[in-house]
């Protein structure tokens, strides 16, 4: 897909177009009993600690060019961290680079933003009775200026491993050229999967919802592979039952679709999730 973008802007005075990320990510898994269930969040207020989560953010003003003003982090009692980054215009004689294309993977960042901020907050947290945990991570990237936050996309998805997320980007307010005339959006955009590189959208089902004329684009995205393992902490698949098996995958797999669909799903007539999911159990049941 060949992009163009917009012919460079003769602005007046300073560039105020406001571009927002905003995305939820989504980790989750079966914890079979309360020791598990406790240990799960234990796992991930440290693996996911403010500390952690502001080497990340870090990593983000980096890659879309931003100077760090000012950071707040919290770790918080019981569960859960927050962090805040205020960030200011980058420095002088950057190359901007505003096409559609994936941005760097994590072992890839490199160094440019206008004045805003980067946040994240965790949300982890149990079902009381039927062993599932959910990991949430909120994330907004809001710049003003002349680049986008979604060059920060790519790196951010592959920073948390995600079994599903819902992506939200916004342009708002305008900017005007030397002539006065109004521009409410600088850049070309199709999707926003076009920020994604291609080997991450293959291991993802998505959906985009885009309102073009509002300058609002919206993408979900879920694992298509199921594979229990992958889904259980502090027990093996060898260590249930088949049927134990089966019923912990359809609730997992309830789980995920309620997430995806943002609804709740009743359990008649039988649910039907064989569309999202393909079974690489080793004994396909």
């Amino acid at each position: 897909m060949e992009v163009r973008p917009l012919k460079k802007l003769k602005l007046y005075g300073f560039n105020n177009l406001t571009k927002t990320l905003s995305f939820n990510m989504y980790d989750i898994c079966y914890a079979k009993n309360t020791k598990h269930r406790r240990e799960y969040i234990e796992y991930i207020d440290e693996e996911y600690n403010a500390d952690r989560l502001t080497s990340i953010l870090t990593d983000v003003a980096n890659i879309i060019g931003a100077t760090i003003l000012n950071i707040s982090k919290q770790d918080y009692d019981p569960q859960g961290a927050s962090v805040t980054m205020l960030i200011s215009e980058e420095k002088a004689s950057s190359e901007f680079i505003n096409n559609e294309s994936p941005g760097p993977l994590p072992e890839a960042v490199a160094a440019h933003l206008d004045k805003s901020h980067i946040t994240v907050h965790t949300y982890p947290e149990s079902h009381p009775d039927n062993g599932i945990s959910t990991f949430r991570a909120d994330i907004d990237v809001s710049t003003c200026g002349r680049i986008s936050p979604l060059r920060a996309l790519n790196y951010l998805i592959h920073s948390f491993n995600s079994d599903i997320l819902t992506v939200d980007y916004r342009v708002r307010g305008f900017t005007r050229d030397i002539d006065g005339k109004k521009f409410f959006i600088d850049h070309k955009i199709n999707s926003i999967q076009n920020y994604i590189a291609e080997e991450t959208l293959d291991l993802y089902q998505t959906i985009d919802v885009n309102v073009y004329q509002e300058n609002i684009f919206h993408t979900k995205m879920i694992l298509k592979e199921f594979d229990l393992d992958n889904y259980l902490f502090g027990t093996g698949k060898k260590d249930l039952i088949q049927g134990e098996k089966k019923k912990i995958k359809q609730r997992l797999k309830r789980e995920m679709s309620e997430i995806f669909y943002g609804r709740n799903i009743p359990k008649v007539p039988k649910l039907k999730m064989s569309a999202h999911f393909k079974d690489v159990d080793d004994d396909g049941k």
